[in-house]
């Protein structure tokens, strides 16, 4: 059988043949030749838009990371830079945000790579500003811009507040303006010799007042009850599991708190407008303020005039002397930050340690989204300043509603053994309630703002049942091996409907946490068990009225706080440190896991005061089982 294109050359046949399987070839070699060019014609564009694609994607990492590089030699930059302040400046204090007790330099690679600042407000830095701009004689005045701010509590607006009645006594001016002024900063605002507000801006004075959301009849549905075990009838933290309303002692103590608060604001804001605070009360409560005409909030004489913003910014340039063509020569809170201060570090050194935001046994940051006290690091850090002999007194700024009760005795240990060897004071801020109060017990002196929240002497513990869910409704069942009667006590106090005898224990478990609560606080002041039980049953006090049971010993500022420590360890030239060190940018750069979660600060936004009882219950598996904490949010807008 011949094989193809092998026909035999004689036959005349077999010769046409033999031409035809030639030209079929020339048409295969051909065909092949054309189906290489177009795989070599797809692959050299295969490989032109590969490497085009590679070169964008690195050339796109380069200029990301050239902005970042360029966005931390500013941060940088600005850490170090001194600010020099010109004559006739004005310093801005813009009220935007969030004001917390301390600020931080929180590295978000959110907030570089796109406008949002996803910063707040230092209270410590605006009170260093306020003292800077007295002091400089170069600044002429403060203007408070208000905008939409929040404040972690009533104390951190009357701190302020404090801070610009003292810039006034020293002879410089004060004015502020807003588009509209919610509560809290027209509480703040009212300080200025003048106030003034945009043409169609509007004043948000309501009254103070808390609401509470409560999850049992959702429970229900889902076949979830939550188990509280507590001590003290006004340690309302667990209602909002447990109950479908407010109970009385709940109500009791917030409407006590909140009326005192609220008339510490009214007699504020009518010495400072001259009006009666009858008066102002009267007007919230015949209208909503918030709907008011403008023309109304004149003759009410809660502001001085209406006024547009290129008017406002004629106003100042008036009070600084300078021709409508000048521009006014402002510096901004950043600005201020980086002004020179004057520092006298002649004499000994008082320790001002900031204890600030929740108690728990371990870092709890990375679930929550924001910083607080761990025990551990907090006992270890009071240890060292005890045993620093360059330091001869100690001021523990408490701004906490408690947290982990565990955590919060192992604190309380600390602070009483470095009391033993120099003076220890406490200077309150926005809250020192529950575990932040226990923290505060062995001091040798207490000092309170007057809208400090405290008190709050009492434990609990909560747990969630899920029998209801787990066995009722979705059919599973559980059976067990144990060598020990209680081996499996916790599973069954989340998954049996009978565990009676668990909860009894656990009670007893915290009837002792309570007994050991009330032992501190009377050793700590100086009280018998029986009458700190008396005020304590949870009951959170405002420091006005804490003041008349011994809870504080005086109401004062921070600075008042330092004064009292250096009289204690008797010392006529001092100067202060602060602990522990603020975590800086490129720490955080270089840790191994950044804290604090951009989802977590959109939470807090969205949800409000049902953020603390969300985050609660996300993280309970990560919480002591005893806890000694402030039953609601204290931040207020």
């Amino acid at each position: 059988m011949p094989k193809p294109c092998q026909i035999r050359q004689t036959d005349t046949l077999a010769q046409k043949s033999r031409e035809k399987c030639i030209n079929d070839k020339h048409f295969f070699v051909s065909l092949h030749n054309q189906i290489f060019n177009y795989y070599i014609f797809i692959m050299k564009d295969f490989l032109k838009y590969t490497l085009a694609t590679i070169t964008g994607i690195i050339i796109f990492g380069l200029v990301i990371g050239i902005i970042c590089v360029i966005s931390l030699v500013g941060m940088a930059a600005s850490d170090t830079a001194t600010t020099q302040v010109k004559d006739n400046s004005v310093f801005v204090l813009s009220l935007n945000g969030t004001v917390e007790e301390r600020s931080s330099e929180d590295l978000n690679m959110m907030s570089l790579l796109t406008d949002e600042d996803m910063s707040s407000m230092g209270l410590d830095d605006i009170l260093a500003s306020i003292e800077k701009a007295k002091n400089n004689e170069d600044i002429k005045g403060i203007y408070i811009e208000s905008g939409a701010v929040s404040f972690d509590s009533y104390a951190t607006v009357q701190t302020i507040r404090d801070a610009l009645v003292a810039f006034k006594k020293s002879g410089k001016w004060i004015v502020a303006y807003g588009d509209q002024y919610q509560q809290m900063s027209y509480w703040l605002a009212s300080v200025a010799d003048e106030l003034y507000l945009n043409k169609t801006g509007e004043i948000d004075l309501k009254g103070l007042g808390t609401k509470s959301e409560y999850y049992t009849g959702l429970y229900e549905k889902l076949g979830i009850k939550y188990q509280a075990v507590r001590v003290g009838k006004y340690k309302s933290y667990v209602e909002s599991n447990t109950r479908k309303d407010m109970s009385p002692e709940d109500r009791e103590q917030r409407m006590a708190f909140l009326q005192g608060a609220w008339n510490h604001m009214l007699k504020d804001i009518a010495e400072s407008r001259k009006i009666t605070a009858e008066a102002i009360n009267q007007m919230v409560n015949d209208s909503i303020m918030a709907f008011a005409a403008p023309d109304d909030y004149i003759k009410a004489k809660l502001v001085d005039k209406l006024l547009y913003p290129e008017e406002i910014k004629s106003l100042i340039k008036k009070k600084l002397t300078i021709d409508d063509d000048d521009d006014i020569a402002q510096l901004m809170l950043s600005d201020m930050i980086n002004v020179p201060a004057k520092k006298d570090e002649d004499g000994e050194k008082i320790a001002i340690y900031y204890a600030v935001g929740e108690i728990s046994d371990t870092d709890l940051s990375s679930y929550t989204g924001s910083g607080g006290i761990i025990g551990k690091t907090m006992s270890e850090d009071l240890r060292k300043l005890a045993d620093d002999e360059d330091v001869k007194a100690v001021v523990i700024r408490v701004n906490s509603p408690g947290g982990s009760a565990v955590a919060s005795e192992q604190i309380w240990h600390a602070v009483k053994l470095l009391k033993a060897k120099k003076p220890v004071v406490v200077s309150m801020g926005g809250v020192a309630a529950s575990g932040g109060y226990m923290i505060s017990a062995a001091a040798n002196y207490i000092f309170a703002e007057p809208t400090t929240i405290t008190g709050s002497i009492g434990i609990f513990g909560l747990i969630p049942n899920l029998s209801g869910l787990v066995t009722d409704k979705l059919g599973v069942t559980f059976d067990e091996a144990i060598t020990n009667r209680h081996t499996n006590y916790m599973e069954n106090l989340v998954f049996e409907k009978e565990n009676s005898e668990e909860i009894k224990l656990m009670q007893t478990y915290v009837d002792r946490g309570y007994d050991t609560f009330l032992s501190i606080v009377a050793d700590g002041r100086n009280m018998q068990k029986e009458q700190v039980n008396e005020i304590a049953q949870g009951r959170v006090w405002l420091a006005t009225d804490a003041l008349g049971i011994k809870l504080v010993d005086k109401l004062g500022s921070l600075d008042d706080a330092v004064k009292k420590a250096a009289e204690l360890a008797k010392l006529d030239e001092y100067y202060t440190s602060t602990y522990p060190a603020k975590v800086s940018w490129f720490e955080q750069l270089m840790a191994d896991e950044h804290k604090g979660s951009y989802l977590d600060a959109e939470l807090r936004n969205i949800l409000g005061d049902s953020y603390e009882q969300w985050i609660f219950l996300r993280t309970i598996n990560k919480r002591n089982k005893l806890q000694a904490r402030l039953p609601f949010s204290t931040r207020v807008e």
